[in-house]
């Protein structure tokens, strides 16, 4: 049975310890998909953030963490419910993992972005290689205004995953970048998934970048105009610290050379190009 967790690693080229570390990470990712998908877990949720993008639009550099949303605000939801499926899905490929529920503090101070009470975490680890984990977390009252796509998947096996739409992917994105608190660190991953849209001609869907905001800002982002906007976005580059951002996203590509263009204008003059979805 290992095989088949060994066969999904072999597809990458892996040169070092890192590549095997993020290697690793997305085979979890992507049997966890499969777990989730045997339940009907995607009958109510769908998949959005960073390793949705990694994983069905080829994003050229990885993701830690999993991110869903429920479809509708469901209170009582329980991410519980679906340990045994994940657990049974990683035994086919041959791993076991340990799961565990974090519990949160509102004290705390917590690396996930718009963390709120209704929102469920676990992490998933091997139980052999302790170290090597995902976060899955589940939004319980999540933002509305979203559009969902249904992609494919062929290891380990066949299946569907709903996910969101690339034009709402890139408002979740847009509303990191904006508003994300990271124990007072910049996310240059945020920075680098914005440049990925923009490159690849993706509009944003400004509803849902309301609904975000309107939710984790206050209702007087309800009324922010495209302009308005853009003003916010030129504000936030102009106030970071750009070689933070660099320093952040390196050890995600494969080829940091590629942030050698990246300054404070290079992003400015990138929302030239950014459009909206009609």
């Amino acid at each position: 049975m290992a095989e088949i967790f060994n066969q999904m690693l072999s597809r990458y080229n892996i040169q070092t310890k890192e590549d095997k570390l993020n290697a690793q990470h997305e085979v979890m990712q992507q049997v966890c998909l499969a777990g989730l998908n045997r339940s009907g877990f995607f009958e109510k949720a769908a998949f959005y953030g960073g390793t949705c993008l990694r994983i069905f639009h080829q994003l050229p550099r990885y993701s830690e963490d999993m991110d869903f949303s429920l479809m509708h605000s469901d209170p009582e939801f329980q991410l519980e419910n679906y340990f045994d499926v994940i657990q049974n899905e990683f035994s086919a490929v041959g791993r076991n993992v340990s799961i565990e529920k974090k519990v949160k503090q509102e004290t705390s101070s917590i690396e996930s972005a718009f963390l709120k009470d209704n929102t469920d975490i676990v992490n998933i680890r091997f139980q052999t290689q302790p170290s090597v984990k995902i976060k899955i977390e589940v939004d319980k009252d999540p933002p509305l205004h979203f559009k969902t796509e249904y992609k494919l998947l062929l290891l380990p096996f066949s299946f569907m995953t709903r996910c969101f739409t690339l034009p709402c992917l890139f408002a979740g994105k847009i509303h990191a970048l904006l508003f994300r608190t990271w124990r007072n660190r910049v996310k240059g991953r945020d920075w680098y998934d914005f440049e990925w849209y923009i490159r690849n001609n993706i509009p944003l869907n400004f509803d849902h970048f309301k609904e975000r905001a309107v939710q984790s800002e206050g209702d007087y982002m309800r009324d922010i105009t495209k302009d308005g906007f853009k003003e916010l976005l030129i504000d936030k580059f102009k106030t970071t610290n750009i070689e933070n951002v660099k320093d952040d996203i390196s050890r995600f590509i494969s080829n940091p050379n590629e942030l050698e263009i990246w300054s404070t204008d290079y992003f400015i003059q990138l929302l030239d190009f950014l459009q909206f979805e009609k």
